[in-house]
């Protein structure tokens, strides 16, 4: 029987990296990498690649790759994509996973940071789309309208966002509602414009157009 998203979600091992990984970025400063980034991150590389019928094995082995692209950060936050996809293929092979499929696996998660990463695979470009999108206040761990981090300022004023997808039409948009009273939008670009850049590039190897919208107004 093929290894599905809930035998990876369920397992114990996963669990605990996973947790492990969100606890040590948190001592670092960094935003919420739990269960719940994780979710969100498989959801969404999920949802990208069905609405632009890719094959359903296909899109289930990119929430897979999105559910455990961050598992490395848990040995050290260097290189931790790397980590993370040979963690993956320890479970995987463990969990019955073929080695054609869990190879597309680990080159997802190999190549979701920005400092390396290329969207080399429908699996990749699924996952960097998910990965660099998940920008929401929930994943502020202190809420403090008054902090200096920038990551977090952007994260707290960020009420709502939404990968909009459509296959006729080859367009992937991420929606944004960003609180105004908090950051400038341009203080999003400060931090995100790599990150925009890496989804633009993975949504034109899926042969579609990439679009930002902030507060009804499209920026990209």
């Amino acid at each position: 029987m093929a290894v599905t998203i809930d035998d990876v979600r369920h397992d114990p091992e996963v669990q605990i990296f996973i947790d492990k990984a969100n606890e040590k970025l948190g001592v670092l400063g960094y935003t919420e990498h739990g269960p719940r980034h994780a979710g969100i991150v498989a959801g969404i590389a999920q949802h990208v690649l069905l609405k632009l019928g890719h094959p359903q094995r296909q899109a289930e082995l990119a929430a897979m790759a999105g559910y455990l692209h961050d598992v490395g950060n848990g040995i050290n936050r260097l290189d931790h994509g790397i980590v993370a996809a040979l963690f993956a293929q320890h479970v995987l092979e463990r969990l019955g996973m073929p080695p054609e499929e869990y190879a597309e696996v680990m080159c997802a998660i190999g190549n979701h940071e920005e400092e390396y990463g290329e969207a080399v695979s429908p699996l990749a470009a699924a996952v960097i789309l998910g990965d660099k999108s998940d920008v929401h206040r929930s994943r502020v761990r202190v809420i403090d309208p008054d902090t200096d981090d920038i990551h977090d300022r952007v994260n707290m004023a960020t009420t709502r966002s939404f990968v909009a997808v459509d296959g006729e039409a080859h367009t992937i948009k991420l929606e944004l509602e960003i609180d105004t009273t908090i950051i400038q939008v341009m203080q999003y670009f400060e931090i995100f414009l790599a990150r925009m850049v890496m989804c633009r590039r993975a949504a034109e190897f899926l042969g579609c157009s990439f679009g930002l919208l902030i507060n009804g107004s499209r920026l990209l």
